[in-house]
This record gives structure tokens, C-alpha cells and sequence, in this order.
């Protein structure tokens, strides 16, 4: 049978000498085997019961409640109760990356962002991620959407390209460029193909998306886009939509 001494046992686990012997003293933990000097040694299964009791005790669990329930739960079902918790910790810190990439794709596009599209972001974003605008769509094109869509959350090519778009849309506008103008044109024409392709040539549906675009973002979901971008690409579009009937 292995033994190993409270050093042993405490240097494995990386918790204190001190420790144990509190558990001893509580009865939460108690060595099976002690020799003629009351020198402590733990067996495989003490072992076991130390890891429920960490285990435990990272489900924040007080350690009256830990003497409780400690010969009450197997180990798996120890573990099962761990892995739940380490998977709702992995959503949540998912959940800030996520918004941490959107705030950082937001700042791309403005130099400051206002209390209120921060609090949209950060604070309101379980709203945003029922993702509202798919319930424009029938079930198919949803997961159509589902896959092909750029996500602001994402630090992708894709969702680069976008934001690259959007970043020379803004630029424009803060520079009285007309969309109407060959600078413009040349932007707008460049998105039109990218989008084209992204919705591998479905026109109708790459229509529908923009008619829902721009709806009110409350209704939405969508990453917030200006009017004032939203109108500057439209009036490029129906001015590119023209030169091609002419030609």
C-alpha cells in the first residue's frame, strides 16, 4: 500500500502543511494511518477525498457545507458539478472576449465612443445576441446567415475587411466626399463584390439583409452603422445601379 506523508501530499497538491492539519483537526480530513510519533500518512484513498474537497471548495463552497455533502456525492458526480461550472466560467469569459474584440472594432471606426454604445456593448449585450435580425429570415437563409456573416466579435479577415470598408466610408464623409464621386464609387463597387461573394450571389437575399440593415438597431441587434454611412452607400449603389443602364 502507498503512503505519503502531509509534506508529500501537500507539495503534490500545492496547498499547506497547515491546511491538512486543519482539515484533521476539523474531521473534514483525516489521515488513515499514523505511526508510534503521530506522524501522519495519507492512503490513495484520503487522496481522493482531498481532490473532491478542492473541487468543492472551487465551487466556492464553505467547508461546513463541504462536511456535508462530502460522502453524500461520488467523485463523478463531483467532477460533473465542476465541469458545469468550469463551462458556464468558459461562456462568461468568452462572453468578454467577445466584447472586448466589438469595442475594439468600434474604436477602429471612431476614435471615442460614447457611454451609450459602450453600455450597448458591454452591459446590454445578451439583448444583441438573440440575434433579432435573423427572425427576419425564414430558417434556411437564417442558417445561411448564420454562417456566412461577418461577427463584430470576431478578429477574422472577413470582419476586418468590413471594418475596413466602413472605416473609408467614414473617412469620406468626414471629408465631404460626394458617393456619387469616383473615390466613393471605387469603395462602395469593392463592397458590393465582397458582400456579392459572401452571399455566394444571392442577390435576393443579399437585398433583404440590407433592407434590414437598415432598420432601427434596437429592432435589430446589428452592430450600430450611422445613417449617415447607410445613406452614403445606398446613394452610391442606386448612382453605380444607373451607370450600369446607361452602359
Amino acid at each position: 500500500m502507498n503512503l505519503w506523508t502531509t509534506g508529500e501530499v501537500a507539495k503534490q497538491r500545492g496547498i499547506s502543511v497547515r491546511t491538512l492539519r486543519y482539515y484533521d483537526q476539523i474531521k473534514l480530513l483525516k489521515p488513515s494511518f499514523r505511526d508510534e510519533n503521530g506522524k501522519r500518512f495519507y492512503a490513495e484513498e484520503d487522496l481522493i477525498k482531498l481532490e473532491k474537497i478542492i473541487i468543492l471548495k472551487k465551487l466556492s463552497l464553505p467547508l461546513d457545507d463541504i462536511h456535508e455533502v462530502l460522502e453524500k456525492l461520488t467523485y463523478k458526480q463531483i467532477l460533473m458539478s465542476h465541469y458545469n461550472y468550469l463551462r458556464e466560467q468558459q461562456a462568461k469569459l468568452e462572453m468578454s472576449i467577445s466584447h472586448t474584440t466589438s469595442l475594439i472594432h468600434m474604436l477602429d471606426l471612431n476614435e471615442q465612443l460614447s457611454w451609450e454604445k459602450i453600455s450597448t456593448i458591454v452591459y446590454h449585450a445578451e439583448e444583441n445576441n438573440n440575434k433579432k435580425w435573423l427572425d427576419y429570415f425564414e430558417k434556411d437563409e437564417q442558417e445561411f446567415l448564420q454562417r456566412t456573416m461577418p461577427k463584430l466579435n470576431n478578429h477574422n479577415e472577413q470582419t476586418q475587411a468590413y471594418m475596413s470598408f466602413l472605416h473609408r466610408i467614414e473617412w469620406c464623409i468626414k471629408r465631404d466626399i460626394a458617393p456619387e464621386s469616383e473615390e466613393a464609387l471605387q469603395i462602395v463597387s469593392t463592397l458590393m463584390a465582397f458582400a456579392q461573394d459572401d452571399f455566394q450571389g444571392n442577390t435576393t437575399l443579399m437585398d433583404k439583409f440590407w433592407e434590414i440593415r437598415k432598420l432601427p438597431v434596437e429592432d435589430t441587434g446589428l452592430f450600430p452603422i450611422s445613417d449617415e454611412v447607410l445613406s452614403f452607400v445606398e446613394r452610391a449603389m442606386d448612382h453605380l445601379e444607373r451607370e450600369e443602364e446607361l452602359y
